[in-house]
């Protein structure tokens, strides 16, 4: 049902697609003193509704310079705009780093996190010359790659682990187990793309996938080494995580 708002009006709960480029932002989730997705967004709809706060939640926390083409918030919305005039209002207000589409009306209590059954992320190494274009998106790599030791390491995230090796230390999960359903390297001239679909990922896992599969092609590491380090369960075994630039939110999939 809806909850109902100051002067009897009901407040509707909404959910939405959101799209960033993460470059200028300390990560998704509001923080003290720092400019985040979630703090803009809760800024423009505030501003929309006379200084009101309205809580946003998000369906993945991403961190600081990571990227989303799909991250899923969800809020609620006391005033009686449409949802097409609602969507115009929001995109005004927000700065030209941020945009949201797919506006729809969905059940009060709808969490985009804890509703979401799948998350899919992409990262993007180039590995041609030196491309200004492409460095807010991409990580460069000089070196030439192994297309298939990246491969054969990719393959070897699929299905269910243990992912301590590959979480972030100081991590408050209460499992590090994780679902991997696709891990796949697509590869094209000058460069490739990580494509990774799971049930949930921890904090920094899909850049310390990344980490491993460029030391696998790299040369720095063998693919049956990373599946060894995988299976031991400590952080301390595992390359360094790659940087945030190349990384992006694709999709959250939801059971509707």
């Amino acid at each position: 049902m809806p909850e109902r708002a100051a002067r009897g009006r009901i407040a509707q709960r909404f959910r939405a697609t959101v799209e960033y480029d993460g470059t200028e932002f300390a990560g998704f989730q509001v923080q003290p003193d720092a400019r985040t997705v979630q703090g803009e967004l809760e800024a423009a709809l505030a501003r929309l509704t006379g200084g009101s706060r309205q809580p946003v939640q998000g369906a993945g926390r991403t961190d600081a310079g990571v990227h989303a083409a799909g991250q899923v918030i969800a809020f609620t919305y006391p005033g009686a705009l449409p949802v097409e005039a609602l969507t115009d209002a929001l995109n005004g207000m927000l700065p030209p780093d941020v945009a949201l589409r797919d506006l729809r009306p969905v059940p009060a209590g709808f969490n985009p996190r804890y509703a979401a059954r799948y998350r899919e992320y992409r990262y993007t190494i180039w590995n041609g010359p030196r491309s200004p274009l492409r460095e807010r998106a991409t990580l460069w790599v000089r070196t030439s790659l192994d297309v298939a030791a990246m491969a054969e390491a990719a393959q070897a995230f699929e299905g269910r682990h243990d992912f301590a090796s590959l979480a972030s230390s100081g991590s408050s999960v209460k499992t590090t187990l994780r679902t991997v359903i696709r891990s796949e390297v697509v590869f094209d001239e000058g460069g490739l793309t990580y494509e990774v679909e799971a049930d949930g990922f921890l904090r920094k896992m899909v850049r310390s996938m990344v980490g491993g599969l460029v030391a696998a092609g790299s040369g720095e590491r063998e693919p049956a080494a990373l599946a060894a380090a995988l299976a031991a369960g400590d952080r301390r075994l595992w390359p360094p995580p790659a940087a945030a630039c190349g990384l992006i939110l694709v999709r959250v999939d939801y059971p509707d």
